[in-house]
């Protein structure tokens, strides 16, 4: 059956698949748009089920933010996803960027806190048309109220959207989240924390096992010094306090400011705008690191 060259292309303009394939889908077809349309999804559907366990280590981090009424207010929600692919060259794809942009703010407007089959099938309409195994990995939302009520979303990805970082801010005094100073110190701890990628916010926060894990590493270290047992002890104890500074938001030293740490930094910044400030929740994501 001869098939006209603008039904090709405007199969192909749906579906994304090749010309040669568009041409033989109609033919299969006899010329049936919505039965060409059907065969090459089911076709596509099964070349991404044959690619599923193909490494994804490539992708992007992306955040889309909603904002309260007023420039000073900031960002009433913040949502964050995290889309991974097999190669650069599709991560790189405007396609798939705009895919992980769409797959962001649908998470903010509908409040999805999981991986949803809504989700998914989003994914899996690119994947089918550029052959290439794709997955949502994760997902965030973080709401705040307005500054007016002492809650503050500060954010940031990098350029190269592979790490991305949404911070949440709080304090008794609300209306210091309206200084500009404020903001600007908030916004800069995301780049803190996108240049240092700290595990957790503060010592209270590590898992008292892994603690203990790394007290026992560092008391083997010291196991043969001919020292007397307290002093051991004391080396052991200043080894795991300076390990947790490295690996904790608030004990490490702050970006624009290394002779602070980022909790006496965010204290001086508190005490020049009125209010103590306390880092609430941190969010951080690097691609490909869970």
């Amino acid at each position: 059956m001869e098939i006209a060259a603008r039904d090709v292309k405007s199969l192909r303009d749906k579906t994304g698949a090749g010309m040669m394939e568009c041409k033989r889908a109609l033919q299969e077809c006899a010329g049936d748009a919505l039965c060409a349309e059907k065969h090459l999804k089911e076709r596509g559907l099964a070349a991404i089920e044959n690619r599923r366990g193909r490494a994804t280590a490539e992708g992007v981090i992306v955040i889309k933010a909603r904002h309260a009424e007023g420039a000073a207010c900031g960002a009433s929600a913040v949502a964050m996803v995290e889309l991974v692919c097999e190669t650069d060259f599709v991560a790189k794809n405007a396609e798939f960027i705009a895919l992980s942009e769409r797959i962001a703010q649908a998470v903010l407007e509908h409040a999805y806190t999981e991986v949803n089959q809504v989700l998914r099938d989003m994914v899996v309409d690119l994947a089918t048309r550029v052959r290439e195994n794709m997955s949502l990995t994760r997902l965030a939302l973080l709401r705040a109220g307005s500054a007016g009520a002492g809650q503050y979303l500060s954010h940031y990805v990098h350029p190269d959207k592979k790490t991305g970082v949404v911070l949440s801010f709080s304090s008794d005094a609300p209306d210091v989240f309206l200084r500009s100073d404020v903001q600007a110190f908030a916004y800069d701890c995301c780049l803190h924390a996108a240049a240092y990628t700290p595990r957790y916010v503060c010592a209270e926060d590590v898992p008292a096992e892994y603690v203990r894990e790394q007290r026992e590493v560092f008391q083997a270290h010291v196991a043969s010094l001919q020292k007397p047992a307290h002093v051991k002890e004391s080396i052991v104890q200043g080894k795991l306090e300076k390990h947790l500074a490295e690996i904790c938001f608030l004990k490490q030293p702050f970006v624009k400011d290394d002779k602070l740490s980022v909790e006496k930094k965010m204290a001086e910044v508190g005490a020049c705008a009125g209010g103590a400030l306390r880092l609430a929740q941190a969010l951080i994501y690097q691609l490909g690191v869970q």
